[in-house]
């Protein structure tokens, strides 16, 4: 007799009890029971005993774990990856060890970020850290290999992007677009220049990354430039991918007020058929609520939004809105830079008028003056005296006065008609920009970590961009998953209900608020559970551990650590089995 695994189409593999015997001198097998429904464990054990190993009963020296390594965050993104089509996203023309190691690559980076060598090392069988290269059987991966894969990824990009923009946008769809910075260490990479660090690290060369979104806030597309590349210069690409490469003739593209300018719209937006939603900048604003112009701050008396136009704007849709938060948090933040700035003018004031080596010199003054207004940018507001030894400042009243009336307020400005889109879907279309936002901050620092870059070459750079996108395309779908055992709010839509006005302060549904409150969640059997954040459900589900149990100092089985109720609701919501691999 032996035990034969058998495979069984899609389905998990079928475990048979067989028996080999001789008729008319063939030999021929029949199966004599069903073990499918065994555990692991208890197979392997049948296992042994039919080949003649010696079993020895547990704890009498003969029971011994050899290797365990943190298995449970491995199952849960392998899972999701291949249900999602992950792995499809890949070219098949490729080496299925290529794929394996890209998709690999991919999970590393969402589970524990690091460098490729160190990567290397948690894949590899002697050194891994958890097991996902014994899950996909790398077998011993070399760092040279690493980065072959990484190469390869990078060269199929715009066929990557090209099938998750098959996926998730369609004709008539939201296109969110948005660009952010990272910084470089070295100085060889052709990409690295030095430009505005949203990081605040201007000290060393940046990356400019745009990224492109379904409305949902699913990342379809990535692009790398050079570090000093201006926000508004990036759309030209991007409207370039949606028209020729993804083959989109009508989307609308939501974009901030930095980014799709008057020039990008008359000369690239517009002549492309592509529909845009933007936001007016401060001066522009400035203008249409000048007298008589079209934005009075009666319009608000009522409400807190509202349609107008303008000659300015031919052919376009303005909605303005004002939020009295906003409002609120402008005026503090205004009251707190002036008084900051008087402070620091009183004490250049004092320079000057001590007896003791006094500042003199208009020039000398005037530098001083311009360094202190020109930090927090407050110089619009106040009046400035220099002589060669006397200097006198006072705030602009008026000045202030006139730029208070407009706190609060935004006007948004689109070519999409009020059918297509109302006022308050407007609204909420620019606001799903926040998704974008969100993407980057899971990329840049809370889950990903892209930065700081180490690779030097322009190919590899935009490769390990591309990578960590894909991760986070991972991640986005795991969260949608796990919203019921994470913060986040699994409820959107009731949250959105409740609210009186898309301009008003977002709020979260009840069930998340008790959830925040409670930190517990309940299952579907009614068990109360812990909520986690993403990176400690992680962490929780890595200590499900995968071990290698010695029976006797000869046979070896895999056992599975039995999950905790957490660890079993997340792997649940996920779709994962927990099989030992």
């Amino acid at each position: 007799m032996f035990v034969t695994t058998v495979p069984n189409r899609g389905s998990p593999p079928a475990v048979l009890l067989r028996e080999s015997y001789r008729e008319d001198g063939k030999v021929k097998s029949r199966t004599l029971a069903n073990l499918s429904a065994w555990p692991d464990e208890k197979v392997q054990t049948l296992r042994a005993a039919l080949r003649g190993d010696k079993l020895v009963p547990a704890g009498e020296g003969g029971f011994e774990i050899r290797r365990s390594l943190p298995h449970g965050h491995v199952l849960a993104a392998l899972a999701t990856a291949r249900r999602i089509g992950l792995d499809g996203l890949l070219p098949r023309r490729a080496p299925q060890r290529r794929r394996d190691l890209v998709l690999a690559l991919i999970i590393a980076r969402l589970l524990d970020p690091a460098a490729k060598l160190a990567t290397a090392r948690m894949l590899d069988p002697a050194t891994a850290s958890h097991s996902l290269g014994a899950t996909l059987g790398l077998g011993a991966v070399p760092v040279r290999e690493i980065y072959t894969a990484l190469d390869w990824l990078g060269s199929e990009q715009s066929c990557i992007e090209n099938s998750l923009a098959r996926r998730h946008l369609k004709e008539g769809t939201l296109v969110l677009y948005d660009v952010t910075s990272t910084y470089l260490e070295g100085r060889h990479c052709p990409l690295a220049h030095h430009g505005y660090s949203r990081d605040k690290r201007s000290d060393r060369p940046q990356l400019v990354i745009g990224l492109l979104c379904a409305s949902d806030g699913c990342p379809v597309a990535v692009e790398v430039f050079e570090g000093n590349t201006a926000d508004p210069a990036t759309v030209a690409s991007q409207m370039t991918k949606l028209k020729d490469r993804f083959k989109l003739k009508r989307v609308v593209v939501v974009g901030d007020r930095g980014m799709i300018t008057d020039a990008r719209i008359n000369h690239g937006l517009r002549p492309a058929g592509l529909d845009w939603i933007t936001a007016l900048r401060a001066p522009a604003i400035k203008d249409l609520a000048a007298e008589g112009g079209p934005l009075q701050p009666s319009l608000f008396d009522d409400r807190d939004m509202a349609e107008i136009t303008s000659p300015d704007f031919p052919g376009e849709r303005l909605v303005v809105c004002k939020n009295p938060l906003l409002a609120d948090e402008r005026t503090r933040k205004r009251e707190e830079l002036l008084t900051a700035t008087e402070k620091d003018l009183a004490r250049i004031k004092l320079r000057v008028e001590r007896a003791k080596n006094p500042l003199r010199g208009a020039a000398e003054i005037g530098r001083a003056v311009g360094a202190v207004t020109g930090k927090r940018k407050m110089a619009k507001h106040f009046e400035t005296e220099i002589t060669d030894q006397t200097f006198s400042f006072a705030r602009k009243p008026d000045q202030i006065d006139a730029e208070a009336r407009l706190d609060g307020i935004y006007v948004l400005r689109t070519n999409v008609t009020a059918e297509q889109s109302d006022a308050a879907t407007t609204v909420r279309s620019y606001k799903s920009l926040a998704q974008v936002e969100r993407a980057f901050r899971s990329m840049k620092t809370v889950d990903l970590e892209i930065r700081p870059v180490f690779h030097w070459t322009a190919p590899r750079v935009r490769a390990h961009v591309l990578l960590c996108m894909l991760a986070y395309y991972l991640e986005w779908h795991m969260r949608r998953a796990l919203a019921p055992v994470l913060f986040d709010d699994e409820d959107k839509a009731a949250a959105d209900a409740s609210r009186t006005s898309p301009v008003a302060k977002a709020q979260v549904s009840e069930a998340a608020r008790k959830k925040a409150c409670a930190r517990l969640s309940d299952s579907a059997h009614g068990e109360v559970l812990p909520v986690h954040s993403f990176r400690t459900l992680l962490a929780d589900l890595g200590t499900l551990t995968k071990n290698t149990v010695c029976f006797g100092g000869k046979s070896e089985l895999i056992v599975l650590a039995k999950p905790t109720p957490v660890q079993h609701r997340a792997l649940g919501l996920l779709g994962a089995e927990l099989v030992a691999m």
